[in-house]
């Protein structure tokens, strides 16, 4: 974090920064939108940018903010750039892979299969990371992010309403 000078404080670094955002937010935000293809990307550069400026704040020269601010942007923009560029060879590599894969259901009965539809969907994914995917109380519990006794008594109730469902008249036609 950006230390302030010795002779101001606090107080007088926000109200500077303040009217350095003031003064330049337009300017930065066309600056921006005039260099990206979606306004929320532009919303999100001008946001870095600003969070740059106000971590390296006691190194911006008020007599230079301005054009300080545009080059910050433009380091900002290219990262963006960069980063999207590598999100979308992952997504394209993820995609081809993935046309490659066919996902696997294990084979049940047609009445435990009914049973298993007829509970909430928190229930069906509760009993599938356990018998699908392995998953002890402990690592359910890092998923469903609570402590593992929490994600026992889940999964506890989800069995215990799984089987009521098996035991539905309707289901045994």
């Amino acid at each position: 974090m950006a230390r302030a000078a010795p002779t101001s404080s606090n107080g007088d670094i926000a109200a500077s920064f303040e009217r350095l955002y003031r003064a330049c937010y337009r300017d930065l935000l066309g600056f921006v939108l005039r260099r990206v293809d979606r306004p929320e990307a532009a919303a999100d550069v001008v946001a870095d940018t600003f969070l740059v400026a106000w971590r390296r704040f006691h190194e911006i020269r008020p007599d230079q903010a301005r054009p300080w601010l545009f080059g910050v942007a433009r380091n900002v923009m290219a990262n963006h750039h960069r980063a999207d560029r590598r999100s979308a060879g992952l997504a394209e590599r993820l995609r081809q892979e993935l046309t490659r894969v066919t996902p696997v259901e294990p084979e049940v009965p047609d009445e435990i299969r009914r049973a298993f539809r007829s509970l909430p969907e928190a229930d069906q994914e509760l009993l599938r990371l356990v018998a699908w995917e392995g998953l002890a109380a402990d690592e359910l519990a890092l998923v469903l992010g609570c402590t593992a006794n929490a994600a026992r008594i889940r999964l506890h109730r989800a069995r215990r309403r799984f089987a009521a469902a098996l035991r539905e008249p309707s289901l045994n036609r």
